[in-house]
């Protein structure tokens, strides 16, 4: 968060919501807490380690980290 009033910080929070309950809750039926923890966790693996992302050049965040794109 920068500082107060600053209403683009609410957005990246609001849009990462949406896209875990998008791609995470609405898909599956959790009976236990610890079924979502683990998701969430394979999720977040999976995104740093394996997706693919369009802004770097089609590399994963993994990937562009180690060949020094990200500032």
């Amino acid at each position: 968060m920068s500082r107060r009033g600053n209403p683009y910080d609410n957005a990246v929070v609001e849009s990462t919501d949406r896209l875990l309950r998008k791609e995470l809750v609405y898909r599956n039926h959790y009976t236990t807490i610890e079924q979502p923890r683990h998701d969430l966790n394979d999720y977040v693996w999976r995104s740093d380690n394996q997706r693919h992302h369009s802004t770097p050049g089609y590399r994963s965040p993994k990937e562009s980290t180690e060949q020094g794109l990200v500032l």
